[in-house]
C-alpha cells in the first residue's frame, strides 16, 4: 500500500509519510534512562501519541515498557478508588499480556492472581492494594519498567487521580531513600501540565495547593518539526511520485507558516496532495492554506472551545492582535500560561507572540467573525465596493487603502482616540477580508509587533502585498517606521509597499501620499 500524509490518530512511519523523530526520541531516552519522571504536555495534535509509540519501539527491549491511554477508562472508572484502582489494574494486565512470556519470566503466577482480582471485582481493592501490585511487577522484571499514559487530560479532573498521583510521588521518593522496587520512569502525556490539574478540581477540592507531581523533571525537548526534518519528508514524498516540486520551496513555506507545528505540517501536504491533486507549487500551497482557515477541523474546535471557556485568555490575545500591545512573558501570568500550554503563543526573547502564522490569522479571523455593530459597518462597506479593487485577477491595493479610508472618515472620523488606537487594525482587516476571501491569505509578520506596529502580509494572485498598520506618533517615529518597511520589502523581494496610518491630530492632512525612500515606491494612506 502506497504511503499517505495521515492527520488522524498515531503515525507509523511504514504507512504514512512522516517527519523522523530520532533526535527528539534520543532526548527523552536520556531521561528515561537517568529515572526521571516527568509530564509531556503540547497541544492537541501534536504528536504526542506518535512520539510515545517511537520511544516505547526505541526502549524496547532493554526495558519492559507498559503503555496505558486513559482514553480507554470511562468516567464510572473514577467514581471512587476502588473502581478506578480496578480498571487500572485491567488496563495494566492487558498491556502486559502484550509481551512475550521470555520477557517477564517468573511473573505467571502475579499475573494470574492481578486478573482474580479484576475478575471477581474485589470491592476491597483500592490504591494501597495496586500498589502492591504495581510494587510486584517491578521487582519480579529482570528490566527496568517504563510506565506511559497517554490522555492523562481525560483523568484530570478527579481527586482520584490526584491520589494515585501523590502515591506515585511517594513511591518514587521511596526508591532512592529506601530502595523500593518502583518503575524506572513515568510519562504523563497530555495537554494539561500537570501542576495546572488542582485548577480543574470542583471548588470543594481546592484545598490542595500543593501538586502531587512536583517531583516531575522538566520537559523541554522540542516536539516542533524542523525546517530540514519536512526537507526530508518531502524529498521521500518526491522520489515516490516524481511531482517536479522544488522540495526546498515549500519545505520553507511549510516551516514558515507552521513553525513545525505537526498537524498543520502533515495536513497541509495532505491537502495539496489529495484535494489539490500535487500542486505542489507556491500557489498551491497558498490554496492549501486558505482551505484549511476555512474548513472545519479537530484542533480549530478545540482551540476555539478554549476561547470561549476562558474570558481571560480570550482578553489577553484580543490585546495581543489589535492593540499593537507588547505582552512580556511572565510566569505568573495565568492567561499567558494557557495560551502557551494550548500552543495559541511562543514565548521569543521574553516577548510572547502567536505560534504561527496559522493560528495568527486563525485568531484574526475568530475575533472579526465577532465584529460587532461598529465592525459590520465596515464589512459591509467592503461588500458594496469590492467588485472595484480586482482587475485582470490583480488586486488594487492602493485603491483598497483609498476606499478604506474614505469611509473610515465617514464613519468614524471623530472616534476618541483610544477607542480607534484598539479597533483600527480590526476595522481594516473587516475590510479587507471580503474583499480577498476565497483568492486570497494574510497574516501578520511577527517581527513588527513589538515596535507597536503591524505589518500585513497579504497574497493574492500570486502577488505579494506588504501593509504597515500603525498609529501616528510624531514624524521621527515615522520616519524610523518607513526605513523598517523598505527594509521589510527587500526581505520580501518587493519593490512597493503600503501604509495605513491612524492620525489623530487636528491639522493632519489626510488621503493617499506616494513617495520614494531607497529606490521603493511607498504608498501611504492617512485617515
Amino acid at each position: 500500500m502506497a504511503k499517505y500524509f495521515n492527520v488522524t490518530g498515531l503515525c507509523i512511519p511504514q504507512k504514512h509519510y512522516m517527519v523522523e523523530l530520532s533526535e527528539c526520541i534520543r532526548q527523552i531516552c536520556i531521561m528515561v534512562r537517568r529515572g526521571d519522571y516527568f509530564t509531556i504536555n503540547r497541544a492537541r495534535q501534536y504528536g504526542k501519541t506518535t512520539t510515545l509509540a517511537a520511544l516505547a519501539k526505541a526502549l524496547h527491549p532493554q526495558h519492559l515498557v507498559i503503555s496505558l491511554d486513559f482514553q480507554a477508562l470511562g468516567s464510572a472508572s473514577f467514581q471512587n478508588e476502588n473502581t478506578f484502582a480496578l480498571a487500572f489494574l485491567q488496563l495494566f494486565l492487558r498491556e502486559m499480556s502484550r509481551h512475550r512470556a521470555d520477557e517477564m519470566p517468573g511473573m505467571e503466577a502475579l499475573a494470574a492472581a492481578m486478573r482474580k482480582t479484576v475478575g471477581q471485582k474485589d470491592e476491597r481493592y483500592g490504591l494501597l492494594a495496586l500498589f502492591e501490585d504495581l510494587l510486584a511487577v517491578c521487582a519480579g522484571s529482570k528490566k527496568p519498567v517504563v510506565l506511559m499514559i497517554d490522555e492523562v487530560d481525560s483523568a484530570s479532573n478527579n481527586q482520584v487521580f490526584l491520589d494515585f498521583l501523590a502515591q506515585l510521588r511517594s513511591y518514587y521518593l521511596e526508591r532512592d531513600s529506601k530502595g523500593t522496587p518502583i518503575f524506572q520512569s513515568v510519562i504523563l502525556a497530555g495537554v494539561y501540565d500537570v501542576k495546572h490539574l488542582k485548577k480543574k478540581l470542583r471548588l470543594r477540592e481546592e484545598h490542595m495547593e500543593n501538586s502531587p507531581w512536583n517531583i516531575a523533571a522538566d520537559f523541554d525537548v522540542d516536539m516542533s518539526l524542523s525546517e530540514s526534518g519536512i526537507l526530508d519528508m518531502l524529498r521521500e514524498y518526491e522520489k515516490d511520485h516524481q511531482t517536479g516540486m522544488d522540495t526546498e520551496t515549500i519545505a520553507n513555506l511549510l516551516y514558515a507558516y507552521t513553525a513545525g507545528y505537526p498537524y498543520l505540517v502533515s495536513r497541509l501536504c495532505k491537502l495539496i496532495d489529495e484535494k489539490l491533486c500535487g500542486a505542489w507549487t507556491r500557489e498551491g500551497f497558498l490554496e492549501a492554506v486558505r482551505i484549511l482557515l476555512s474548513e472545519k477541523n479537530t484542533l480549530f474546535e478545540s482551540l476555539i472551545g478554549k476561547l470561549e471557556s476562558d474570558p481571560q485568555l480570550k482578553q489577553m490575545l484580543w490585546d495581543l492582535l489589535f492593540t499593537g500591545k507588547t505582552i512580556t512573558y511572565s510566569i505568573a501570568d495565568q492567561a499567558v500560561g494557557m495560551a502557551l500550554m494550548f500552543g495559541f503563543v511562543k514565548n521569543v526573547n521574553g516577548d510572547v507572540i502567536p505560534a504561527n502564522r496559522i493560528f495568527d490569522t486563525f485568531l484574526y479571523d475568530y475575533f472579526l467573525s465577532a465584529g460587532g455593530a461598529h465592525g459590520c459597518e465596515f464589512y459591509k462597506a467592503s461588500i458594496q465596493d469590492k467588485n472595484q479593487f480586482v482587475g485582470n485577477g490583480r488586486l488594487n491595493m492602493r485603491l483598497v487603502l483609498e476606499k478604506f479610508g474614505k469611509h473610515f472618515r465617514e464613519l468614524y472620523g471623530n472616534c476618541k482616540t483610544n477607542f480607534v488606537e484598539e479597533e483600527g487594525r480590526r476595522y481594516f482587516l473587516l475590510y479587507l477580508r471580503p474583499i480577498i476571501n476565497g483568492a486570497g491569505n494574510y497574516y501578520i509578520e511577527a517581527r513588527t509587533r513589538s515596535f507597536g506596529r503591524t505589518d500585513l502580509i497579504v497574497d493574492y494572485g500570486g502577488e505579494q502585498f506588504v501593509v504597515e498598520i500603525k498609529i501616528w506618533r510624531g514624524n521621527e517615529y515615522h520616519s524610523r517606521g518607513e526605513k523598517q518597511l523598505v527594509g521589510y520589502l527587500d526581505d520580501y523581494g518587493q519593490n512597493r509597499g503600503y501604509l495605513l496610518s491612524f492620525n489623530f491630530n487636528k491639522k493632519k492632512q489626510v488621503g493617499i501620499f506616494e513617495r520614494r525612500i531607497d529606490g521603493k515606491v511607498l504608498i501611504e494612506a492617512v485617515v
